[in-house]
């Protein structure tokens, strides 16, 4: 018995003008599972996210999400995936419960305060949640941004760049909030051009280059298209973000 992926794309072409972004994309989402698109600047991510979102229609191809196709069942595929960009999409002037409890009466969704003091204590935010949002850190939006993403539990969520612009201690904290959504069944599409973080997060991995997946595996079968390494005794060095985040963290402890 086998089941169908969460996402499907075939031959995804996209084209402005005379720029060909896309040129035949191909790669399948299992359900359950953190895939990480991976790619450089303008190597066309966001236009394969703006295309599964239905925001931009492709040229050629196809795409089904949660077994909806994008072209002819766009209001299906809306209901069944939630998409966070590079930048948290929340309200400063509301405190975080507010934003939470204004998106689930949007979606018309019964015991909207219920839903978001479950979401405040899931992403740790029980203590901030009656806080306006504009004292928030730059991770703590961020986890705002994702727990508003689940409001309705959509099986799909697509995270765009969702670690652009934070600091060190802010991207671990995205990071383990995207390792909970997993934990949980949530089938994540997760575009980056960071390298440690497709290793860190992903089940699968492909890389975009140039309008196209040129490698798409397990972070293991990608690492056997490399010789075996030689194998050195050195010395482990201290990195500057053990240095951020060992002084972060004393320095907090001393303020508590």
């Amino acid at each position: 018995m086998t089941t169908s992926p969460a996402i499907a794309v075939r031959n995804l072409q996209k084209a402005y003008q005379d720029l060909a972004v896309l040129r035949g994309v191909d790669f399948e989402v299992a359900a359950g599972s953190v895939f990480a698109l991976l790619g450089a600047n303008g190597a066309g991510k966001t236009t394969v996210v703006r295309v599964l979102a239905t925001l931009l229609k492709a040229d050629a191809g196809t795409a089904v999400v949660n077994g909806f196709d994008v072209g002819t069942q766009p209001a299906k595929v809306r209901e069944s995936i939630s998409l966070t960009g590079q930048f948290a999409a929340v309200d400063e002037i509301l405190t975080g419960r507010e934003n939470l409890v204004l998106v689930a009466r949007l979606r018309h969704l019964e015991g909207p305060g219920a839903i978001a003091d479950r979401l405040l204590e899931r992403f740790s935010l029980t203590d901030a949640g009656r806080r306006r949002v504009s004292t928030y850190s730059g991770g703590m939006r961020r986890r705002l941004d994702l727990a508003m993403s689940l409001i309705g539990s959509p099986p799909v969520i697509v995270l765009d760049e969702p670690t652009t612009g934070l600091d060190p201690q802010a991207r671990l904290e995205v990071w383990q909030a995207v390792r909970e959504l997993a934990e949980h069944g949530t089938t994540v599409l997760l575009t980056t051009q960071y390298l440690d973080e497709a290793e860190q997060l992903a089940d699968r991995i492909a890389i975009l280059h140039e309008g196209r997946i040129i490698v798409n595996g397990t972070l293991a079968e990608l690492k056997q298209l490399l010789p075996p390494a030689t194998v050195e005794y050195v010395e482990k060095q201290t990195t500057l973000e053990d240095v951020f985040l060992a002084v972060v963290g004393r320095t907090s402890e001393d303020h508590r």
